[in-house]
């Protein structure tokens, strides 16, 4: 041992011999590239006797700079700069750890010291080398300008030199109706007036102003081929269809826009001229009024059919009824069997208050007069007479020439005088309905209330240019993204 290394072990009295482990295991990556730098024997693991950079590699000494006890030492150049390709290579303890690597002789290296020799000897991969341009880059450059530069310069081109400008006309409407009261609610809804449901009207024209039919109704009147082709070097905008109702539809679809909100119906006509979009806007809204006017009169003939069906029923049930009473007039040859009635009770009634009398006389006569006193006998006859005669009238009660009860005969007329009085107030009530009906049919009880009349435009709003190019550079490169995305997943997998 040199005084070197005793100067190394008086300067590190408190770090043992296995505090060296730590620093050589940290250091390993380090200490490969030094010992390739030096010309270190790999198989062996010792240090050669060359020159490295400006120090010598003598026992205890890398270059100028001094490593003691593990520990670097000052950093001047050579590889005493960088980390140790030994460490404590002068000291005791770090000849025991690093297996005499730096003094040949030393015996076997026990397996803790050959983990970090094994690591020294595991080949150093050479660094990244910087990102550079190659041919895959050019592909996607010259993708880029196929399908998203170029296609959005095209669609700019013509939308900006070619696309023709198109005017709106916008027009917005809903469906009112009456809800008054009417005196048939009153009399107990004998008849059903127009429904007063706007919404399900309002429905019912939303649909109509998309079908084929109003297509048809305002072609009739305005030629929408004609009007849709004014513009002949737009072939993206403007129609090219035939005459067929299917392709006018079609266009129907792509120059009239419908936005429905809470009963309420607004439109977005497009043309090539401003009064053109006017004159479908007003034909549209023309012909929703014919549309609801035709709901009215078939829900008013609706009405009027059952308030008339329920007057005509109520005058058959009193003809009925009368005719009734008049059978029953004829057949008994009685006007009124209440009114004999009456008339016989009376006749009754008189004729039981002169029996009073003549019993009251008789009495007298009896009293006062001999047995055989001729005034007697005359009262006799006369009480009989009269006992007779009410006889007689009690009989008629119980029946009649054709042996009928009276009574049977008053509650046979009793019945018929019900079933006429009833007649009377349904034929009262049913004559009273298809008055209101008809008061009702008269008035109007749908329209369309137009909130705004169809404007004329004063300057073209369509196509929106720059909002059109925007949403087509921007699908162009969502599309090119993806696309780039699948092909370099599908390039790796193989």
């Amino acid at each position: 041992m040199s005084a070197q290394d005793n100067r190394t072990e008086n300067q590190n009295p408190d770090q043992s011999p296995d505090s060296d482990a730590t620093p050589v295991q940290a250091n390993a990556p380090a200490k490969a590239d030094a010992a390739a730098g030096a010309g270190a024997d790999p198989s062996r693991g010792r240090m050669s006797p060359g020159k490295v950079g400006a120090g010598k590699a003598g026992p205890g000494k890398v270059g100028p700079g001094k490593m003691a006890g593990g520990r670097m030492g000052p950093k001047k150049g050579g590889i005493g700069a960088g980390p140790s390709p030994r460490a404590n290579v002068g000291g005791p303890a770090g000849q025991a750890k690093a297996g005499g690597s730096g003094r040949p002789g030393n015996g076997p290296a026990t397996p803790a010291q050959q983990r970090p020799q094994a690591t020294l000897e595991q080949p150093v991969l050479p660094p990244a080398s910087p990102a550079a341009f190659e041919k895959r880059h050019f592909g996607l450059v010259i993708s880029f300008v196929l399908l998203v530069i170029l296609p959005t310069f095209l669609a700019g081109y013509y939308l900006y030199t070619r696309a023709a400008d198109q005017y709106a006309s916008y027009v917005g409407f809903s469906v009112r109706s009456e809800t008054s009261a009417t005196p048939t609610d009153v009399l107990g809804g004998l008849g059903s007036l127009v429904g007063s449901s706007s919404t399900t009207d309002t429905d019912i024209l939303f649909k109509f102003i998309q079908s084929r039919d109003l297509v048809e109704r305002v072609n009739a009147k305005l030629d929408l081929q004609a009007i849709w082709s004014k513009a002949p070097n737009d072939p993206i905008f403007s129609y090219r269809g035939g005459t067929a109702l299917e392709d006018l539809a079609e266009e129907w679809e792509r120059k009239v826009r419908i936005y429905y909100d809470n009963g309420m119906i607004d439109l977005r006509i497009l043309a090539f001229d401003a009064q053109d979009a006017q004159d479908i806007a007003t034909a549209i809204l023309e012909e929703g009024s014919i549309l609801i006017n035709q709901l009215n009169d078939i829900a008013r003939e609706d009405a009027l059919r059952y308030a008339r069906s329920e007057l005509d029923r109520a005058q058959d049930l009193l003809k009925t009824a009368r005719q009734n009473i008049t059978e029953f007039r004829n057949r008994y040859q009685l006007v009124d069997p209440t009114a004999d009635v009456q008339s016989q009770i009376g006749v009754v009634t008189s004729l039981q208050q002169q029996l009073a009398e003549q019993l009251v006389s008789l009495g007298m006569l009896q009293s006062n007069a001999q047995a055989n006193d001729p005034r007697i006998s005359q009262t006799d006859l006369r009480i009989k007479i009269i006992r007779e005669q009410i006889e007689a009238e009690r009989q008629k009660f119980s029946s009649d020439s054709d042996d009928v009860a009276l009574s049977d005969v008053v509650g046979q007329y009793e019945t018929l005088a019900v079933d006429r009085q009833f007649a009377e107030t349904t034929y009262t009530a049913a004559l009273a309905a298809f008055e209101s009906a008809r008061a009702e049919a008269v008035r109007q009880s749908r329209y369309i209330a137009s909130y705004i009349r169809p404007t004329l435009a004063q300057e073209a709003e369509f196509p929106q240019r720059g909002r059109l190019l925007l949403i087509i550079a921007g699908f162009l490169a969502v599309a090119w993204v993806i696309g780039s995305l699948v092909f370099y997943s599908l390039r790796d997998r193989r």
